[in-house]
């Protein structure tokens, strides 16, 4: 039985070493016996694979986003030539009429280097259609490119002409007119800018809705920043008392405190951009579930100087427009703009379809960048007039730092989004309007002045966050006052006469309030 059982054994070895046998001969080999072609590669780990697919996806998701960042909504339509361009940047706005000064402001500045009322006066002027103009580019640049990197856009050039004139006023150490500057353009957009806005849509409307979950969201970023803010001082008062008190110690461990203070808001920054640019940016438009109707007067509107054809019933959410002119614009809104009589109902032309998809903007691209440089410079040189003319303005003693820091700066970089902000807001877009003044104030707070705060620490400058005791008690009031003026999502024009009454009142107090002098240490 074993000779029988070696036989075929034995040929198949004798088969396989002369001829090349046959595939049943083959499969009598046993498997250790047969050469394999992966017996001689290197093995590769399956975890390691599986680490090196998970960054190929990783790659792949992230060049999506950034494909998708950069490829625009609508099609943008053929740009127009460079002459176009320029026409359209002369007749941008009303507001171009004050680039007169430039020029006039410059001259005083190197003619009359002694009148320093004059050179404010002249250098404010010019500031305010260059914020308009920068705002203008921006929103051209924003046409192509996706909404998320739009929004990043805005974000980062709407306040570029507050962050310009604190950066050079931080470099001439004058720290006390950076703090009030930054304070006083949050007070502006919360009080005056949202005050103006409900005012000018409650004069058409009885009342105005908007997203509650966004803006309490955003109220509750502002109270953070406000926290950071008055923290510090409670810092220096609690020290104050105390028998052992160093005054060189505190300031130092102030200053330390605030830097790291600094980059935490900078972090709550980029995480507030990535929820609102990312992961939630549909809480941000005007379709969430939590927006509240906005509702027209019931019979006539009182604040209208003439009566429509027809009343309005309280309660109705449907816009009624002011005029016949707005009767016209919302027929034509309500049809395809460029509808085809020719075409039988319920189909579309492909012309038309084309048309509607393409976005048509007023500069081509090479124009846009090179009015950005140009502005940005412009806003620099003139920034470093008018921050060098304040202490000749103070030094007479008919208007304070203070005042001039809290109240008259804004004005010069919030100019152009107070006309934004209000005009959206007649148009019943006050989610906009909310974004403009809002939002503005949440990147002040959050971006801007912890970024000055490490600038500062960079330049070696003693700035940090012990601001003046006024100005913290009075930013903590006013936030306190919009959280409660928005907490219902509906507004009507009494709640913006509060706003606005309020900005008032801060007015006459920095008028007369002198400051805190001796607050920082030497730069």
């Amino acid at each position: 039985m074993g000779s029988l059982h070696d036989g075929p054994s034995e040929m198949a070895h004798f088969t396989a070493s002369s001829v090349r046998a046959p595939d049943a001969v083959e499969e009598t080999f046993p498997l250790t016996q047969i050469p394999s072609a992966s017996a001689n590669r290197p093995r590769i780990s399956t975890s390691g694979s599986k680490r090196q697919k998970q960054s190929l996806n990783w790659l792949a998701k992230f060049r999506r986003a950034v494909t998708l960042m950069a490829q625009p909504e609508k099609r943008i339509a053929k740009a127009p030539t460079v002459w176009k361009s320029i026409q359209a940047i002369v007749f941008a706005s009303w507001l171009n009429v004050l680039l007169v000064f430039i020029p006039i402001s410059w001259a005083i500045n190197f003619v009359l280097p002694d009148h320093y009322t004059l050179i404010f006066v002249f250098t404010f002027l010019a500031i305010i259609p260059l914020a308009k103009l920068l705002a203008f580019a921006t929103d051209e640049l924003s046409l192509r490119v996706g909404q998320t990197l739009a929004g990043l856009l805005n974000a980062t050039l709407g306040n570029a002409v507050e962050l310009i004139v604190s950066i050079i006023a931080l470099a001439k150490c004058q720290l006390t007119i950076v703090q009030s500057s930054l304070v006083g353009s949050i007070l502006s957009n919360l009080l005056l800018v949202l005050g103006m806005c409900f005012f000018a849509g409650g004069l058409r409307f009885s009342e105005q809705g908007f997203g509650q979950s966004a803006v309490q969201l955003n109220s509750s970023l502002l109270t953070i920043s406000v926290i950071a803010v008055l923290l510090p001082g409670a810092f220096h008062m609690a020290l104050q008392g105390q028998p052992e008190y160093d005054e060189l110690s505190t300031d130092y461990n102030i200053l330390k405190t605030s830097h790291g203070v600094a980059i935490i808001l900078l972090f709550i920054y980029a995480s507030y951009l990535v929820f609102q640019l990312f992961s939630h940016k549909g809480l941000y438009d005007d379709d969430t579930g939590d927006m509240q109707p906005t509702k027209a007067y019931a019979g006539p509107n009182p604040f209208r100087l003439h009566r429509t054809r027809r009343n309005i019933t309280d309660g109705e959410t449907v816009h009624s427009p002011s005029s016949t002119h707005d009767r016209e614009a919302a027929t034509t809104l309500s049809r395809p703009a460029d509808a085809n009589p020719d075409v039988e109902p319920g189909t579309n032309s492909i012309a038309s379809v084309e048309t509607e998809a393409l976005e048509q903007p007023s500069m081509n691209l090479a124009v846009c960048i090179w009015l950005l440089v140009v502005v940005t410079v412009l806003v620099a040189v003139t920034a470093e007039f008018l921050v060098d003319s304040i202490d000749g303005l103070t030094s007479s003693g008919l208007i304070n730092k203070e005042f001039v820091g809290i109240i008259l700066l804004p004005i010069v970089g919030n100019a152009a989004e107070h006309v934004t902000a209000v005009t959206v807001s007649v148009k019943d877009k006050l989610t906009l309007s909310l974004g403009v003044a809002v939002g503005s104030s949440i990147q002040i707070a959050l971006f801007v002045i912890p970024f000055i705060v490490t600038l500062g620490w960079i330049m070696d400058k003693p700035l940090t966050l012990l601001f003046d005791p006024l100005e913290s008690i009075v930013l903590f009031l006013s936030v306190l006052t919009v959280n409660y003026v928005v907490q219902d999502g509906k507004s009507n024009w009494l709640e913006g006469m509060i706003l606005m009454c309020l900005y008032l009142i801060l007015s006459v107090t920095f008028w007369y309030y002198p400051g805190t002098q001796g607050i920082f240490p030497n730069c």
